[in-house]
């Protein structure tokens, strides 16, 4: 679902993917960390469910959250190429990885296929996302920063066919969501609750409900261009339409559309 917002696949580049996905799997509970710095591993771990973080801790033991890891993210692909992680990967939630080969990913990786440009485009966006955040840290204010946050979330999880009415899991304490905006805890609380007052949110019971995505983006100066959502024009309202009430689509999205047009003259098969 995740790689759709980028181009339409054919039956088969489906049936590769699903192929991916019947590979073992292993439920890491919150808290847990995935992929800590310094290993070496054999198997890329792509989330299927759940919520994580990539962290760096200092020896005073303050931990940085650098980016989130939702459904659909691979969370060290880069493994096989750098040998050995530098950063910790933990889960938030309790959150299931499919274990790929590094093998078979990197053979996928080196080829030459839509799928493979697909998985590049994702891996280049999960660095677009870790740039954004350093924008957030560095120049954006504590309540932009925390409205920032939100909205990133609300529309990656639209993105994988979660989120329906603005509605996404939010396992966040208020500490973590204090080392994902650099504030103090004391000071994340506030910001949540102006959000709250100011009537853009509500977070009850680990959910977080986004009640004006428009003032809240606004709020924020939230731009979704560097999520790279080259949706096609073409593509199946089912593909376009979960994030498309929220993200106009980009001039490239509608290039997208027409060399997908000239690819499927007929329309998408039934597959």
């Amino acid at each position: 679902m995740k790689l759709e917002q980028f181009t339409r696949f054919e039956g088969s580049e489906r049936m590769r993917l699903d192929e991916l996905l019947e590979h073992p799997s292993t439920i890491f509970p919150r808290g847990k960390t995935i992929i800590g710095v310094g290993d070496k591993v054999d198997n890329i771990h792509l989330i299927t469910k759940g919520l994580a973080t990539r962290s760096k801790t200092l020896r005073d033991g303050s931990r940085q959250l650098m980016a989130f890891l939702v459904p659909g993210d691979l969370c060290d692909v880069e493994v096989f190429i750098l040998e050995a992680m530098d950063h910790d990967v933990v889960a938030l939630a309790e959150t299931t990885c499919v274990l790929i080969p590094a093998s078979e990913m990197e053979k996928l990786l080196t080829e030459s296929s839509n799928l493979t440009r697909a998985m590049w485009w994702s891996t280049m966006t999960d660095s677009a996302v870790l740039r954004e955040w350093i924008v957030n840290h560095g120049i954006r204010d504590a309540l932009q920063r925390m409205a920032h946050i939100f909205c990133e979330l609300l529309i990656r999880h639209r993105i994988v066919g979660q989120g329906g009415d603005n509605i996404v899991p939010f396992p966040l304490t208020q500490e973590e969501l204090a080392e994902a905006t650099g504030m103090t805890p004391v000071h994340a609380n506030r910001m949540i609750q102006q959000l709250r007052s100011d009537g853009l949110i509500e977070l009850n019971n680990k959910v977080l409900v986004v009640l004006d995505f428009k003032r809240l983006s606004e709020l924020g100066q939230y731009d979704a261009s560097y999520l790279h959502l080259v949706r096609t024009e073409r593509a199946d309202p089912s593909i376009r339409d979960r994030v498309g009430d929220l993200v106009p689509p980009s001039p490239s999205g509608i290039l997208q559309g027409a060399w997908e047009a000239v690819k499927h003259p007929f329309g998408k098969s039934a597959d």
